[in-house]
């Protein structure tokens, strides 16, 4: 499972995967799948793995004229050209300092290779986490402030390796930033891959339905209309009311007054 991100850190155009992958291979048996671990990869692995997305991904962007021998053409290329390019800085010196080096991660002519996060099986919390931060937006307006001298101030989830803790835009600067990272039209930006595609023929011994959480079912109607229907037949989506619990944190099943539950009655569609 892989999301596609056109943004960085510093609202610039740097188009890169966040992908879920598992630990192991999952191998068909009657009635089911069975699930082989893998050692993680080693370091060699990763740089290898790195040399060859490399390969592909340039010989894919020649293969479609993407890499043209003069600057860019249209006025967007231009735009997604100056935010890779120019950053400006809340410091006095501009020092670019080279990546540090950790475990499992390699760095190669622009390209660079991260795999060094794992989960536990049984961290659901982490796994949700993890896909947050994958689905995320590019901008947070909660970091963004108005500077003295009029300029808007964008303030960094953490300090560079410089000591640039926020970046500074005027107002054009900040909307043709946010122009170039509009994903483009239709563009699917969630990618299921191998046993998780939707046509893979192991996809449903995997991927339960989802249901009621557990600890749920009987005290909270936020999946039902009302606790004496029937419940239905589970369905792979979630109701509003389960959307707005699990994105915003908010029950509208939950009484402030008592703490109890409450139900729906009925469905108003017009006033009387």
């Amino acid at each position: 499972m892989s999301f596609i991100q056109f943004f960085g850190s510093a609202l610039q155009v740097t188009p890169h995967f966040h992908s879920l992958v598992p630990d192991g291979v999952f191998v068909p048996r009657e009635g089911g799948v069975r699930f082989e671990p893998l050692p993680p990869p080693t370091q060699a692995e990763v740089e290898r793995l790195l040399r060859v997305v490399r390969h592909r991904v340039l010989r894919l962007l020649e293969k479609r004229g993407a890499l043209p021998a003069q600057g860019p053409e249209d006025a967007l290329q231009t735009h997604q050209a100056h935010s890779l390019q120019k950053r400006l800085r809340w410091t006095e010196v501009d020092v670019r300092l080279p990546p540090r080096k950790q475990p499992r991660c390699a760095f190669l002519e622009g390209f660079s290779l991260h795999a060094n996060t794992h989960l536990h099986a049984n961290d659901r919390h982490g796994l949700e986490r993890l896909c947050r931060y994958g689905a995320r937006g590019a901008l947070a307006l909660e970091r963004l402030s108005r500077a003295e001298d009029g300029r808007i101030a964008y303030r960094m989830k953490r300090p560079l390796p410089d000591g640039t803790t926020h970046l500074l835009f005027t107002g054009l600067e900040l909307l043709r930033r946010l122009a170039s990272l509009v994903p483009p039209p239709r563009a699917n930006l969630t990618r299921f891959h191998g046993v998780f595609a939707p046509g893979a023929k192991v996809r449903p011994f995997l991927l339960p339905q989802a249901g009621a959480e557990p600890g749920l079912e009987e005290e909270s109607p936020a999946f039902a209309a009302t606790v004496q229907e029937r419940r239905k037949e589970p369905t792979p989506r979630l109701d509003w009311a389960g959307l707005l619990r699990r994105t915003f944190a908010l029950d509208v099943f939950a009484c402030l007054r008592c703490g109890g539950r409450r139900r729906v009655l009925a469905y108003l569609m017009a006033s009387s």
